[in-house]
């Protein structure tokens, strides 16, 4: 038991000790950055949502990411640090981390495409949900929009999952006032001047009793001359979403007009001849 004797069993305690003591702090300080760093996170998303910068939906996304990255990015500090206490090589883990995240980022190329592009899209506020849109060779309402998928509802009823990746042109029908357009035909042979008073005043008539027509309509005038008709347009803004029964119902409305004012709506004729054969 000479060997045990020959040990300074003091300078082991008290190296013990400081180790005990460096990761109680370093334990105590990763405590407290977490804290401080999730309030200020979450205090500066509730300040934009307040600020009504930002959708509930959208905040909340960005919140828990943000709190994700926060919380990762802590942690691996905090493991480096417990390594240097205890004496290993801190250059050749961080290496290796490194290694190791250049294959994983190999391997999962499209999922961090998807989250990176998805992080995006909310953070540039380009969709919300309920917002019709077109993208990635679908058309339809969103509803939902995350990090990896954005979900779009066709207007035959599929739900279509596109991942964020292959969003690369968006086009969002949804922001602003929408428009109605219709395009309705008279014979030639009636007075044009009197079909586009009729229809104008069909139109006044319709924005007084209709609440989803924000500008019009409006008869713009002739379009076109086709080949047995006049078309004259028509031209409404509508709020959001609104544009296809303001359309609907003024089609309806328009024809009524010309039909109580005896002007004519071309359509197909057929003539037969009869010819009698005297034998």
């Amino acid at each position: 038991m000479d060997w045990l004797e020959s040990i300074d069993w003091g300078g082991l305690a008290t190296k013990a000790g400081i180790i005990i003591l460096k990761l109680i702090a370093i334990y105590i300080v990763y405590l407290v950055v977490k804290s401080i760093g999730t309030k200020v996170i979450e205090r500066a998303f509730d300040r934009l949502q307040n600020r009504d910068q930002i959708s509930n939906g959208r905040a909340l996304t960005l919140q828990t990411l943000s709190l994700n990255l926060f919380s990762y990015v802590l942690i691996f500090i905090y493991v480096v640090t417990v390594f240097q206490v205890f004496g290993y090589n801190v250059t050749a883990l961080l290496a290796g981390a490194g290694v190791v995240g250049l294959a994983i980022g190999f391997g999962a190329q499209g999922l961090v495409s998807d989250v990176v592009t998805g992080f995006f899209l909310l953070l540039e506020k380009q969709i919300d949900v309920g917002d019709y849109v077109t993208t990635g060779g679908y058309s339809g309402i969103v509803e939902a929009v995350g990090l990896r998928t954005t979900q779009i509802r066709g207007f035959d009823g599929t739900l279509h999952y596109v991942p964020n990746r292959e969003i690369v042109g968006l086009s969002n029908h949804s922001r602003g006032n929408m428009r109605a357009l219709v395009d309705i035909s008279i014979a030639y042979s009636e007075d044009i001047d009197q079909a586009i008073t009729v229809l104008q005043e069909a139109c006044d008539q319709l924005a007084t009793t209709n609440d989803a027509i924000v500008e019009g309509p409006n008869v713009l005038g002739v379009q076109t001359l086709g080949a047995s008709d006049v078309v004259i347009r028509v031209l409404a803004k509508t709020k959001n979403m609104e544009q296809w029964n303001v359309e609907r119902e003024l089609r309806k409305v328009l024809k009524e007009a010309l039909d109580q004012h005896g002007i004519e709506i071309p359509f197909p004729h057929q003539v037969m001849i009869h010819k009698n054969e005297e034998g």
